[in-house]
């Protein structure tokens, strides 16, 4: 059995949804197709197709088949595009990783603009918080903010975000805005769970001098934008990204602190596993993305001085 063939067919017959329309588009028989199809499940020692008189639907089996099966045809694609010198177009699946905050907030609008160019990518998205591993969990891109956790990685910076230390009008009303970082250890501050300075946080002043504090508050979280809705309900201070706050600090509903002492400011990664040679999806994407957030990024609060 010529296994390329057969997949290849598999893949055609689940496109067009019958052996007649596949059988038309690769111009051979239907009886030729439905012994690839056969000969190929004989192989796998699987079924992967259900058949009825009125149409074909994929096993549990044959689906997963298919999501692997299209992606390797779309890269076999791309390689022969490669070693032909030809325009390598981006196509088959882009897996990736990204904060929900980030995630929902700007990266869905910037796929849904990519797919605009390159009809032919799909994209596999997993919104986390954690660090992933990228090769064990097959993602082929994770987009972070701050620190990679692995020197094995190969980062570009897409962008930057700077840290927005905010609180409610109404927790205003029942505390004194702070003067200074200092002033911090006597409020409710709501905590990051993976902040690289745990309980503290760090401010740096109009001369450059450093302000570090250590704080405690009623709630600690691993989602920022939970930490964001915690301090728009008034529950305490917050230290987040402007990516996360800038909309509730423009609306009103959050109200920037500690004027003339600057968070400091985190780099976004567009990070993926190190290999010779990278394929057309990843490298087309991740470029696409710091042509998009090049210059002054739209979470960017005006106040911020940019």
């Amino acid at each position: 059995m010529d296994r390329f063939r057969a997949i290849n067919a598999f893949v055609r017959i689940i496109e067009t949804g019958s052996l007649a329309a596949a059988a038309r588009r690769m111009d051979v028989s239907v009886s030729a197709l439905s012994r690839l199809l056969a000969e190929l499940e004989s192989h796998l020692g699987t079924r992967l197709v259900h058949r009825t008189t009125r149409r074909l639907a994929l096993t549990e089996t044959g689906r997963a088949f298919y999501e692997r099966a299209v992606q390797l045809m779309a890269d076999l694609a791309e390689a022969e595009e490669a070693v032909s010198s030809a325009s390598v177009v981006p196509r088959g699946t882009l897996r990736l990783t990204a904060s929900a905050a980030f995630g929902t907030g700007y990266l869905a609008s910037a796929i849904a603009d990519f797919r605009q160019r390159y009809r032919e990518l799909r994209f596999d998205v997993e919104l986390s918080e954690r660090a992933v591993d990228l090769v064990e969990e097959g993602l082929d891109l994770a987009i972070r903010i701050g620190n990679i956790g692995s020197q094995t990685l190969i980062a570009r910076r897409i962008a930057d975000t700077r840290l927005v230390c905010c609180a409610a009008p109404a927790y205003l009303e029942r505390h004194p805005p702070p003067k200074t970082p200092a002033d911090l250890a006597e409020h409710e501050c709501l905590i990051y769970e993976y902040a690289a300075g745990g309980a503290q946080w760090t401010f740096t002043d109009a001369a450059g001098d450093a302000h570090t504090v250590r704080i405690a508050g009623p709630a600690r979280a691993s989602n920022g934008a939970m930490l964001a809705a915690l301090a728009i309900s008034a529950a305490g201070i917050a230290c987040e990204p402007d990516f996360i706050v800038a909309r509730a600090v423009r609306s009103g509903r959050l109200v920037q602190l500690l004027p003339g002492y600057t968070p400091p400011s985190i780099g976004i990664y567009a990070t993926y596993a190190s290999r010779r040679h990278l394929s057309a999806k990843v490298r087309t994407f991740v470029d696409f993305l710091i042509a998009r957030f090049a210059g002054t990024p739209p979470w960017r609060l005006a106040s911020d001085g940019a």
